[in-house]
């Protein structure tokens, strides 16, 4: 009989109910030692009576040479914060997932994210979990693990304990530009970076491109491996450690909804140092952005019947196109409503504005119309109250961003890619693709648009409207 044969004896034991017992006695003993299903939970320091800051070094693991960070950092900070502070001193733009871990190896413990809760994880979640709760004494080490396809894995590794804790993040040092994002982690970036650095020699063009013009259409901006801008990486940590500025209730519940989801657009947004600016405007300026509508209330005067089909007669059509400068490039006579979308839109906006009613075949002013029409400062106050528009959720969120984008001084031609990204992050998707943002249908966009010239020519506005600015930011303060 062969070395690996069996005896019947031995073969009859193997079935027996005492060897499958024992078989399954060992194999849970060795489940309850080696638990791979799921990592153990970090362990935590009682949170410290004093207060104090630590110099740590970030590094991104496995680059060479190492592109990283130094940041001096309050031990206060808790976890959710000091990934957006990691994420601006990288150049990471938050379009992944991420893990903070404690240890090394299969026994390494890990926070919990939303996302982690979402899927039915149990553990510590990250957003109470303050540093000086992980680190307390120099070599102390944290990880932090950002898009899990990459791979990207980070090491902050603690240089000095300070006793006077910087008031906020701050880089004070680093070296290396990040590597673009979706970029194959660390071995895609280094052959992009030599294939940079050679001066965009051919023969060094990284594979995964076809041609030389798709790999630079494909970068970043201006995009070099060894540039570090310790000005603009410490602008941006100023920015998004920032406290958004206060606002009203409904639209604070969707800053909480965003968080919850992990997007950070709206808070970001808020953020921004021109969302703190001034909600007053200047009789002129108060004047410009609210002509369209008082055009329309000068034309109606104390009231004008309607067409039969419910329009404005064709001789009102024409003088308020005259009025706002749309007959200076819409095609066409310019004398029939429901063929000159321009002034419908105009008329609709009015009257969800509160500005004008239709009763009995007849447009009038409202009350408040009344009053406001000849005080511009008036209108725009009346205005900023009723905004956003709409009653569905969809609309409602939809207006929010909108005011939010606009308060935020972005230049106009950027507003509709922003308000999309924040609609994106608070759950909404395009109708015919689940994984595309939504497009921004929103009459309070409308009415912003309107106030900054959308009237005044056929191609888009552009650039900042600091009046349209003021306005927003007057919608969306919280009252004092």
């Amino acid at each position: 009989m062969s070395s690996h044969e069996l005896h019947p004896e031995e073969i009859e034991k193997l079935h027996s109910g005492d060897f499958l017992q024992h078989l399954q006695d060992v194999l849970m003993g060795m489940a309850g030692q080696y638990p791979y299903w799921k990592r153990p939970e970090p362990q935590l320091r009682p949170v410290p009576d004093v207060t104090r800051g630590f110099r740590v070094r970030l590094d991104l693991l496995d680059t060479k040479p190492p592109v990283w960070r130094r940041l001096d950092l309050p031990g206060g900070i808790t976890l959710p914060r000091l990934h957006v502070v990691i994420q601006e001193a990288m150049g990471w733009t938050d379009s992944h997932l991420h893990k903070f871990r404690t240890g090394t190896g299969p026994d390494a413990g890990e926070f919990l994210t939303q996302f982690d809760l979402d899927e039915g994880d149990e553990g510590i979640v990250e957003d109470d979990v303050r540093l000086d709760q992980v680190l307390a004494a120099v070599g102390d080490r944290l990880w932090y693990d950002y898009d899990f396809g990459d791979g990207w894995r980070h090491r902050l590794r603690v240089e000095a304990v300070l006793d006077e804790p910087p008031t906020a993040p701050v880089c004070i040092k680093g070296k290396l530009a990040c590597p673009p994002e979706d970029c194959g982690g660390v071995w895609g970036y280094t052959e992009l970076a030599e294939w940079v650095r050679s001066d965009y020699d051919d023969a060094r063009l990284p594979h995964v491109f076809p041609s030389k013009g798709d790999a630079l259409s494909w970068l970043p901006e201006a995009w070099h491996p060894d540039e570090f801008d310790l000005a603009e990486i410490n602008e941006r940590i100023s920015w998004v450690t920032a406290d958004p500025v206060a606002v009203t209730e409904e639209l604070a519940s969707l800053l909480d909804l965003s968080a919850n989801r992990g997007a950070r657009q709206l808070r970001d947004t808020l953020a921004h140092p021109a969302s703190y600016g001034t909600t007053r405007l200047d009789g002129e300026e108060a004047a410009r952005i609210t002509e369209p509508f008082r055009a329309l209330l000068d034309v109606i005067g104390e009231g004008q019947p309607l067409t039969a089909s419910g329009y404005l007669k064709p001789t009102l059509v024409k003088q308020l196109a005259q009025a706002t400068g749309l007959t200076e490039w819409w095609i066409g006579k310019v004398n029939r409503e429901d063929l000159t979308w321009p002034i419908w839109q105009l008329r609709d906006l009015a009257r969800q504005l509160g500005l004008v009613a239709v009763r009995s075949g007849r447009i009038t002013p409202t009350r408040v119309a009344r009053g406001a029409g000849a005080d511009p400062q008036a209108m725009v106050e009346h205005i900023s109250k009723r905004l956003p528009l709409g009653r569905k959720p969809a609309e409602r969120h939809a207006g929010w961003t909108a005011l939010a984008t606009v308060g935020a001084e972005s230049p106009a031609e950027h507003w509709k890619d922003q308000i999309s990204e924040m609609m994106y992050g608070l759950g909404w998707r395009d109708g015919r693709h689940m994984f595309a943002p939504p497009q921004p249908h929103s009459a309070t966009l409308e009415t912003l648009e309107i106030m900054a010239g959308s009237m005044r020519g056929p191609t888009r506005i552009r650039g900042v409207h600091l009046g349209v600015a003021a306005l927003a930011r007057g919608a969306i303060r919280a009252e004092v």
